[in-house]
């Protein structure tokens, strides 16, 4: 499976009036909390992969705990990766068994995420603690040739909300929070 991801910084609540405009359909909120964790046999940051634990509680107050392995980054022109998760069924438990192996948290994100669908996409508005606003639209596609189309659709549905790809940030919200947490010293 292939993730295809655009992220932009915006303002969101122009971006929430332009998705109401073209017909989105609101899939709900969730706060997510996600451990980022560093591996004791190669270096993330230098390979551009990612091993997270995500705990998810939507509205309704059920919650979720997946652990997701993120590959390189595939291309130069946008977020798009090999992406393989699972459910865990408790996230403590998981988490002794990554270190007890060696891996090590590096960091932790949290984040509110407004999300809607349109035209199979999905379009999230993220509030991301200690790191700003943005919009990232994805989707997901099984096969590498289908790469280039999905991303060009996720281009397209940027623009339909006033955003400019271009403007897009490659960048994962670890990294911007690192990043952030590196200026501040």
């Amino acid at each position: 499976m292939y993730e295809v991801e655009a992220k932009v910084p915006a303002a969101l609540e122009a971006v929430r009036d332009r998705l109401e405009d073209h017909g989105a359909t609101p899939l709900g909120n969730v706060v997510q909390v996600d451990t980022y964790y560093d591996a004791p046999h190669r270096e993330f940051a230098e390979t551009d992969e990612a091993l997270r634990i995500r705990s998810e509680r939507l509205e309704d107050e059920s919650a979720e705990t997946r652990v997701t392995y993120k590959g390189p980054l595939l291309d130069d022109e946008s977020k798009t990766r090999e992406e393989v998760e699972t459910a865990v069924a408790d996230r403590e438990t998981f988490a002794a068994i990554l270190t007890n192996l060696g891996f090590e948290p590096a960091a932790t994100v949290r984040k509110e995420r407004e999300r809607f669908a349109i035209e199979g996409y999905t379009i999230t508005l993220d509030s991301v603690e200690d790191v700003g606003q943005y919009v990232e639209v994805e989707t997901e596609v099984e096969s590498e040739s289908d790469l280039e189309v999905a991303r060009e659709g996720a281009y397209d549905v940027l623009e339909r909300l006033g955003l400019d790809p271009d403007d897009q940030i490659r960048t994962s919200y670890l990294g911007l929070l690192l990043e952030g947490e590196s200026t501040a010293r």
